[in-house]
């Protein structure tokens, strides 16, 4: 058998675990790291070395407990990947997917921060342990209000067939990410949406996806857990309808990699709430996708004329993608910052947190941080990420961005704790935080990634939309059955 239970807890058997972490701390990054490359053997070069098999750790034990935490475990999986092994890859090979302007001691402090952060982020988690239980609180629980839900059902296929309909049909959905980038364009005014900028494109396409797939969830949660559900067609019916909505408006293909993943990990985790190996499929599962199957899919991001084939030398290319430059734009917010413009003392994340306030009323409004500092480093480019590390690092220093992870890690052992004992205990089709969490999870990568003004606009969406369905009453005819 794969596991077995040990005090109510499944754990994986040793067969399978030791060759889980033998693979993620030691063969991976090792076999990596002795790839031949143009790449130093210097300090910075080690010290990737250390951070990837940290994060390898940190993840095994993720996969390996028998307890479902899935914030801290999509936090992990982010670190290995892409602050770990991508970023020790690049160091191999001698080539960055973004250039990196500023000395290789830029790029080492970035990469000491990177270890500091994620070791922060396990103090918060081991502080929250001491918590006292949410047993033994006198809470009324979140639940989802019937008749609120069918309102956010009208909602999702009003928006998401308004998008449809603006953009010229569902063909255009499954051609290409620029295809759906200049449709989207041309919708609005090509002069609106460029001084709108990137976050408010992404506002204004979030109000088509994401109540769309909060009403999948939720719709998905009642018919898995109530026989009843899966006997109603006036529940069946519109589930149905909202899958293929999902299917055209939150598809691989049109969409980015980062947000699929939302879609994917909420769904995969509403489905099967209570299952370990699920739990620990995916994350196994998230390794390989990332790896093989995120960066050959850059072919859906141009046109058949712009399109740019993979073409590999070597088995660590597909890792000298864009998709993996948070180490590198980490590096350069830190030259950004030394020269002359220093750091910003929580604006960037007031601007992120206060997103929806035009700056039309807030003129001295920051812009996004990839952005500012992609303009610094002379490139137009919008699609440059801003690592939680970066955003947190410029605001408030080294000793701000460790006071944050550990807020961040406490934050998200609280909610793991909050998923386990609430979906345990609680197995009613109404219960929002079943859904809420795994949300979280899937959105986790983009937040990590960054940056968080980008990032800002689908959460604002999914906070109102959620708060439209949540109810603490305790009138059972106001509940899902």
């Amino acid at each position: 058998m794969p596991g077995v239970s040990r005090g109510g807890r499944a754990v994986l058997s040793r067969p399978l675990s030791l060759p889980l972490i033998t693979g993620l701390v030691i063969v991976l990054p090792l076999a990596v790291a002795a790839q031949p490359g143009e790449g130093l053997r210097d300090p910075t070069f080690w010290l990737q070395l250390v951070v990837a098999c940290y994060a390898g750790v940190r993840l095994s034990a993720m996969v390996l407990s028998g307890r479902r935490r899935l914030v801290q475990g999509a936090f992990w999986l982010f670190s290995y990947l892409a602050m770990g092994i991508a970023p020790l890859a690049q160091s191999v090979l001698g080539r960055d997917p973004t250039p990196v302007l500023g000395p290789r001691g830029d790029t080492q402090l970035a990469t000491i921060l990177v270890l500091v952060g994620m070791v922060a982020f396990d103090v918060g988690a081991l502080l929250a342990r001491h918590r006292p239980s949410l047993r033994s609180r006198r809470r009324p629980p979140a639940r989802v209000h019937r008749q609120r839900l069918w309102v956010l059902v009208g909602i999702a296929y009003a928006a998401s067939g308004l998008l449809i309909l603006q953009l010229g049909g569902p063909a255009v959905f499954f051609a290409s990410r620029q295809e759906i980038s200049s449709s989207l364009e041309e919708a609005t005014g090509g002069q609106a949406a460029e001084a709108a900028g990137e976050a408010g494109n992404a506002l204004l396409r979030g109000f088509g996806t994401v109540p769309a797939m909060l009403a999948l969830l939720i719709l998905t949660r009642w018919i898995v857990t109530s026989p009843a559900a899966r006997r109603r067609p006036g529940v069946l019916l519109p589930w149905g309808g909202l899958l293929l909505i999902n299917a055209i408006v939150n598809n691989p293909v049109s969409n980015p990699r980062y947000w699929f993943l939302t879609v994917l990990f909420a769904l995969l985790f509403t489905v099967f709430p209570r299952s370990p190996v699920m739990y620990r499929a995916a994350l196994a599962m998230g390794v390989i996708i990332a790896l093989v199957i995120f960066p050959f899919s850059d072919r859906f991001r141009y046109d058949e004329n712009g399109t740019q084939p993979v073409e590999t030398n070597s088995t660590l290319e597909t890792l000298v993608v864009k998709d993996y430059d948070q180490v590198n734009m980490f590096a350069n917010t830190i030259t950004y910052a030394a020269d002359g413009n220093g750091h910003t003392y929580g604006q960037q994340v007031a601007g992120a947190a206060l997103f929806f306030v035009p700056r039309t009323v807030w003129e001295s409004k920051p812009q996004d941080t990839g952005f500012l500092v992609g303009g610094w480093m002379g490139t137009s480019s919008a699609n440059l990420s801003s690592p939680l590390w970066a955003e947190l690092w410029l605001d408030f220093g080294p000793l701000g961005m460790a006071g944050g992870f550990v807020a961040v890690g406490y934050l998200a052992a609280r909610a793991d704790r909050r998923y386990v004992q609430r979906t345990v205990d609680d197995p009613s089709p109404g219960n929002i935080i079943a859904v809420v969490v795994p949300v979280l999870a899937g959105y986790s990568f983009i937040l990590l990634r960054g940056s968080l003004l980008q990032a800002s606009g689908r959460i604002g969406i999914a906070v109102l939309c959620l708060l439209l369905v949540t109810t603490f009453r305790s009138a059972s005819r106001t509940h899902l059955d």
